[in-house]
């Protein structure tokens, strides 16, 4: 029997999922009938989640909204996580959405943060509609999950969900030093064979690291100390996990996922 609390936490995080792949993405695709427009830079998300487009009345996908609002379920979103570096199997999540288009009242404004009214400012100067969740789902390489309209809402982005390409560039790019110390911390059975280790993930909970090989990759989650709630902390989350370093497969409890061929199979270190 499944554990209820473990369930729980799961679609938790399914919708952390959601929300962080919403807010991240600079493009998804809107589908109304059998007509469908990528849309770039031209949607942001409220607080509680409704997403807010920018489409030009006037085009003939204004047009079609126009003809759809106040249809329940009658726009269908669809976003695609991708991991933020050049690597392989890029697809990290996809999201869909089922909503109701309604044009946009400003007077929500009011209870915006300043960083959900910035996001709106940078919208094209067209006309903004919002999208309602009527439906929301996720699809990973574990399966597909069916979220409640309720917890979609209450979760929120993770913290460094915005920032994440910035940083695993950066990393990248100019921390060579700092990602070999990092592939340090694995269990070298993981890594032999691989010709490279690179970040591919990273968020308030932890960073992912990629161990690639010619004819397969392990992805292996090291766990920070302490959540990180901010961009500023990052530095000081990987300063500690470098400074505290647990024995392979122990504490710290690095859990990774194989996939060879295709198929996917996820393990957890000692102590899970």
């Amino acid at each position: 029997m499944a554990d209820p609390a473990h369930a729980a936490a799961a679609a938790d995080q399914a919708a952390v999922t959601a929300r962080s792949t919403l807010a991240a993405a600079s493009s998804l695709r809107l589908r109304l009938g059998d007509a469908c427009a990528d849309l770039i830079e031209s949607h942001a998300v409220l607080p509680d989640g409704t997403v807010i487009l920018a489409v030009d009345a006037m085009s003939r996908t204004g047009g079609l909204l126009v003809a759809a609002r106040g249809r329940q379920g009658a726009a269908r979103l669809d976003v695609t996580q991708l991991v933020p570096v050049a690597v392989r199997s890029r697809v990290r999540a996809r999201v869909w959405m089922l909503g109701t288009a309604r044009r946009f009242d400003s007077g929500v404004l009011d209870s915006c943060d300043c960083d959900t009214v910035m996001s709106l400012l940078d919208l094209p100067p067209v006309a903004l509609w919002a999208v309602e969740p009527v439906e929301v789902g996720l699809t990973r390489d574990i399966g597909d999950t069916a979220l409640s309209v309720s917890a979609y809402r209450g979760a929120r982005p993770d913290p460094l969900a915005a920032d994440e390409a910035v940083h695993l560039q950066h990393l990248t790019d100019q921390h060579g030093d700092l990602l070999d110390q990092l592939a340090a911390l694995l269990d070298p059975a993981l890594t032999a064979g691989s010709t490279r280790v690179v970040p591919v993930a990273v968020d308030a909970n932890g960073i992912v690291l990629r161990a690639e090989a010619p004819d397969r990759h392990t992805d292996v989650r090291l766990t920070f100390a302490q959540r990180v709630t901010r961009s500023a902390g990052l530095a000081e989350g990987l300063r500690m996990l470098l400074a505290t370093p647990a024995p392979h497969g122990s504490a710290g409890t690095p859990q990774f996922r194989t996939m060879i061929g295709g198929s996917v199979s996820e393990v957890r270190g000692a102590g899970n």
